[in-house]
């Protein structure tokens, strides 16, 4: 007898529908699944065949079972498909009736005692549900609080073999997963920028930054404050809204990262991995594709400290998704986009041993040793950071005296007022700051007056800076102009964002 299961595959950060076909008859007794199955999807008949036995099920062991995964041209990869399997087992072999199995999407990992695991990716496989007109979904109630969250589909949450049979057997009488509104106020952080001392204009940096989404850079010996800056960014950044919380949580649904009971990711991603860290770790990859740091800071920071320190294809693996805000895994059988808007912060050293220029101690580098260090972050990468700061070492009496600067909240303020004159800006076109403006919207948005127009060409002659520099402080200027409230880019907001380029000249030029 043939049965029919409705599930979902993940490629990228979407659900694509799969439909398990079950055909049980009689035979010598056999267990086949087909249909592009990796070594994981194989593995299952194993578990299933013990998860039904333990679960107080009879194991069919004198029919031929074949399992289909279609549709077949598609590979189906990871352990969530051994749930399906043995539902369309039992209904295939009548021990449950299939009358509601046309209503649900089924997803989940078997143990060999029946009990039903948690798997990657509940929130697409739910979202893919509903856009395909599937009214409910089933999946291990370790996922349920992050599959509820959306709207127009029933989830319920099994724990065992036995509940999911129960659910589909009579779905009147399980109880769905509660749906919880998701709370997107301004989480509580554990730092705030109250607790940064002096470094006032590398925090002024740190606030246009944050008001336009423009990528930093900041230069500094050891121990100056970087890393307690880039930490302290997220604390300033205005909250999700729920349209990137929904894309944040579906990014780390496919990762696995959503910790048990979690419904919704409200808190802007900051990720720093370490700088050993390989291209495929940052940009997403391996033989089976995951999403990288790139794609996990979504939205978010992605903090890289020890910036030169990277390997060269990292680094340069960076380029496209800082420009385009995706990045492309492309393999034999597949190719795949992950999305990947984030505000890149890099840290460094401006020299090997960090104390090139420092007041109180002396380099130790040789000529030659900087020019390979510094070479290490290639022209083209550092066009595409908007801001480059110097950080210098804080002195004494700054670091002797209690913290005096600006809360996190009152900061956070003034860059939610100067998003929300961005995001009027740019209403009618796929953007959401200034740091994500291209040519067109540059053209529209940042016309400069005469004065302006001079201040920036002479910078420009004086600097050698290129033509990508020349838009980055159009950007940087239309964001600090945005931060005064004023319409007219003037002088005083092109001067400040010229000095946020100073170190095209001072450390590459």
């Amino acid at each position: 007898m043939l049965a029919k299961v409705h599930s979902s595959a993940l490629i990228g950060i979407d659900g694509c529908p799969i439909e398990v076909q079950v055909d049980a008859r009689r035979g010598m007794g056999s267990f086949v699944i087909v249909g592009l199955p990796d070594a994981a999807v194989k593995e299952s008949a194993k578990r299933v065949e013990s998860a039904i036995k333990n679960s107080g099920f009879s194991f069919p062991y004198s029919l031929n079972l074949i399992v289909n995964l279609a549709p077949a041209d598609i590979r189906k990869e990871g352990p969530s498909f051994d749930l399906p399997i043995a539902l369309g087992i039992l209904a295939a072999t009548e021990q449950i009736p299939r009358d509601h199995l046309e209503d649900f999407v089924v997803v989940g990992e078997l143990s060999l005692d029946g009990s039903v695991r948690a798997v990657a990716g509940a929130l697409p496989v739910t979202t893919a549900a509903r856009d395909n007109g599937k009214p409910a979904a089933l999946v291990p109630a370790g996922n349920a609080a992050e599959a509820a969250v959306v709207e127009g589909v029933k989830v319920f949450g099994a724990e065992s073999l036995v509940d999911a049979a129960a659910v589909v057997a009579d779905p009147k009488q399980a109880s769905p997963a509660r749906k919880v509104e998701p709370g997107l106020a301004q989480p509580a952080y554990d730092v705030d920028f109250e607790d940064v001392k002096g470094q006032s204009h590398v925090k002024r940096a740190v606030e246009v930054a944050a008001a336009g989404g423009h990528n930093v850079i900041m230069v500094g010996p050891p121990g100056a404050g970087k890393t307690m800056l880039a930490r302290r960014l997220p604390t300033v950044l205005p909250p999700l809204s729920l349209e990137e919380a929904l894309e944040v949580t579906k990014i780390y649904s496919v990762s696995g990262l959503i910790p048990r009971g979690t419904s919704l990711l409200t808190t802007r991603p900051f990720r720093s991995p370490h700088h050993s860290a390989s291209a495929v770790a940052l940009t997403g990859g391996t033989a089976i594709p995951k999403p990288g740091e790139v794609s996990l800071a979504h939205h978010g920071v992605l903090f890289l400290d020890e910036f030169p320190e990277l390997s060269r294809d990292a680094l340069e693996g960076l380029r496209q998704p800082i420009e385009d805000g995706v990045v492309t895994i492309s393999r034999a059988a597949i190719t795949i986009t992950y999305p990947a808007r984030f505000m890149l912060v890099a840290a460094m050293n401006p020299c090997p041993c960090g104390y090139f220029s420092d007041e109180l101690r002396a380099c130790t580098c040789s000529y030659a040793s900087m020019v390979r260090y510094r070479k290490r972050v290639s022209g083209p990468l550092l066009d595409r950071i908007d801001i480059h700061v110097e950080v210098p070492r804080l002195k004494r009496d700054e670091l002797m005296s209690p913290p005096s600067g600006e809360h996190s909240a009152a900061v956070r303020d003034r860059v939610a007022r100067a998003r929300a004159l961005q995001q009027s800006r740019f209403a009618r076109v796929a953007i959401y700051c200034n740091g994500q403006m291209q040519s067109r919207q540059i053209r529209e948005h940042c016309r400069l007056g005469d004065q302006a127009s001079a201040l920036l060409a002479g910078a420009m002659d004086t600097l050698g800076l290129s033509a990508r520099a020349y838009d980055r402080i159009l950007r940087v200027a239309r964001t600090i102009a945005d931060l005064e409230g004023s319409q007219q880019i003037e002088v005083p907001h092109v001067a400040e964002a010229i000095q946020y380029r100073s170190l095209d000249r001072k450390m590459w030029g």
